[in-house]
């Protein structure tokens, strides 16, 4: 048997590629966006704004000599995700790679918190989710394989008091990811997650020098910080990369250690 040849870094790179980044205008989205940019690949960024978009995309096409375009759309509407698909194959000429990064959170106490504000959470960040897989899915497949990566959470993993709507969306994230990822292994799909622990994205900049956030949020960490947005952007590029070819279902936690304790 002859032995095996190791691409070593090579298999971090990305050029050739191209992604759709789901709320990839900002915050955890953007960064992800940037760090795939960053090993070659073509960008879209989706989102519902359309000037902030547009304008991130010509940031990462000056900063890193890829094509990056934006797409507004409502991930939470099926016709929308689909012309999503559309624009992102007229673009690029294939999808190799899907982060679903859009997400909201409503925090609160369970009688707080309307059922409104539930199905909002969950609208978004779930069925957006499913929405936007099952628009890849038939590209990917046709074209022998690609990357879903979901953006789930420590929420998901662990529980905190006032995020029922939260960290309901992320546990059903996680089990979507292992599920998917077991449905579309055969077709070389490989479906991972990223679980953030506390980033200090816009979301959490209204809490970040609550007395909650320093006992239970940045106080649960080993590391005792808020994360920097720079440091999802490994993660992301790993599991877009043929790195990750032997991962699946998997969750892959940057949490400054929140879950190790």
């Amino acid at each position: 048997m002859s032995k095996e040849r190791l691409p070593g870094i090579n298999q971090f790179n990305l050029s050739g590629r191209a992604a759709i980044v789901t709320g990839g205008s900002k915050g955890l989205g953007l960064a992800m966006a940037a760090g795939l940019a960053s090993a070659g690949a073509n960008v879209m960024l989706v989102n519902r704004n359309a000037e902030e978009g547009a304008q991130a995309a010509d940031e990462l096409s000056r900063d890193f000599g890829v094509q990056a375009i934006s797409f507004p759309a409502d991930i939470t509407n099926q016709a929308q995700t689909e012309a999503m698909v559309q624009a992102a194959m007229d673009a690029f000429g294939q999808i190799d790679i899907l982060i679903n990064s859009a997400g909201i959170n409503i925090r609160g106490a369970i009688d707080e918190v309307t059922p409104d504000d539930f199905r909002a959470v969950m609208e978004v960040n779930v069925h957006g989710t499913w929405l936007c897989s099952r628009a890849v899915t038939p590209l990917m497949k046709k074209a022998g394989g690609g990357k879903i990566i979901n953006l789930a959470s420590t929420l998901g993993l662990v529980g905190l008091a006032n995020r029922t709507p939260y960290t309901a969306s992320k546990g059903a994230v996680v089990q979507m990811t292992r599920a998917l990822g077991l449905e579309l292994a055969p077709f070389n799909i490989n479906v991972n997650a990223i679980c953030p622990g506390p980033f200090l994205t816009e979301m959490n900049l209204a809490i970040a020098d609550s007395e909650e956030s320093k006992k239970f949020i940045v106080g649960a960490t080993a590391l005792g910080r808020w994360a920097a947005l720079r440091e999802i952007q490994g993660a992301a590029i790993f599991l877009a990369s043929d790195a990750a070819s032997y991962m699946v279902g998997s969750m892959l936690t940057v949490d400054g250690g929140w879950t190790a304790r």
